[in-house]
C-alpha cells in the first residue's frame, strides 16, 4: 500500500490527495507535524516538507508537482495533464497559478496567521496579513470565473490538473470561511460541480483538532 505523509490544510497534500483518488489508486494517510523536523520523515524528504509519497516498493516522491505527473504517468487514466500539447502547457501555466500566486497571496497568508500561529505559539493572527489575503483572493476568484466563462473546466473542457490544484488551495480557504462566494457566483458553481466529486469526499471530511470549519463547508449545495 502507497502511503502519503500529509497535514490537514496542506493545499499541496490534498492536489496528491484528490489525483490519486480521481484515479482510484489505493493509499494510506499518515499525519506529518512537519514543525518537529523528525528525523525519519527528514530522511524521506530532507526538505521536510509534505506532501510526500512512498510506494509500495519503498520508491520515495515528494513535492506535489513531481508527485502529479510522477503519478499521470503511472496511471494515465484518467488524463488529468490535458490532451494536446497547448493544453498540457495550459495546465501547467494553471498549476502554477495556483501553487504559487495563489498560495503566495492567499493560501500561506491565512493558513499561516489563522493556523499555524495557534499550533506553534507564535501569537496572535497579524489583522494585516488577513486582510490582504482577504482583499487578494477577490483576483483570483475572478480570474476563476473568467476561466470557468470560457470552458467547462478551467484549463479545457476536461477536468485536469488544473481544477484539482485550485480546489485543493480554494478548499483550504473555505474550510476557514474566507471564501467569498456571494461576491463570485460563477467560480461557486464551477466549485460546486468538483466538491461534489467523489475524489473531494475524504478532504471535505478533514477536521482540524480545535478548529471546526465554517458550516457551510461540507454542503454540496450552499
Amino acid at each position: 500500500m502507497r502511503t502519503l505523509y500529509h497535514l490537514w490544510l496542506s493545499p499541496f497534500s490534498r492536489k496528491v490527495r484528490i489525483v490519486l483518488a480521481e484515479k482510484k489508486l489505493p493509499f494510506e494517510m499518515n499525519v506529518e507535524r512537519v514543525w518537529d523536523r523528525r528525523r525519519d520523515f527528514l530522511a524521506l524528504n530532507p526538505a521536510g516538507e509534505v506532501p510526500v509519497l512512498v510506494e509500495p516498493d519503498n520508491t520515495v516522491l515528494a513535492e506535489s508537482w513531481a508527485i502529479c505527473e510522477y503519478l499521470e504517468e503511472q496511471e494515465p487514466t484518467p488524463n488529468l495533464g490535458g490532451r494536446t500539447p497547448h493544453e498540457r502547457a495550459e495546465v501547467r501555466r494553471l498549476v502554477g497559478w495556483f501553487d504559487r500566486k495563489f498560495d503566495r497571496e492567499v493560501s500561506d497568508r491565512l493558513i499561516n496567521e489563522k493556523v499555524m500561529k495557534r499550533f506553534l505559539g507564535l501569537g496572535e493572527p497579524d489583522s494585516r496579513e488577513i486582510r490582504a489575503a482577504q482583499k487578494n483572493i477577490h483576483t483570483h476568484l475572478a480570474y476563476i470565473t473568467f476561466l470557468a466563462e470560457r470552458r467547462h473546466w478551467l484549463a479545457s473542457d476536461e477536468l485536469s490538473f488544473a481544477d484539482i490544484a485550485a480546489a485543493a488551495h480554494i478548499s483550504c480557504i473555505d474550510y476557514l470561511g474566507d471564501v467569498p462566494w456571494a461576491d463570485h457566483p460563477v467560480a461557486k458553481t464551477w466549485y460546486m460541480r468538483i466538491k461534489s466529486r467523489p475524489s473531494m469526499r475524504a478532504v471535505l471530511a478533514d477536521r482540524i483538532p480545535g478548529l471546526p470549519p465554517a458550516k457551510h463547508y461540507t454542503d454540496l449545495d450552499f
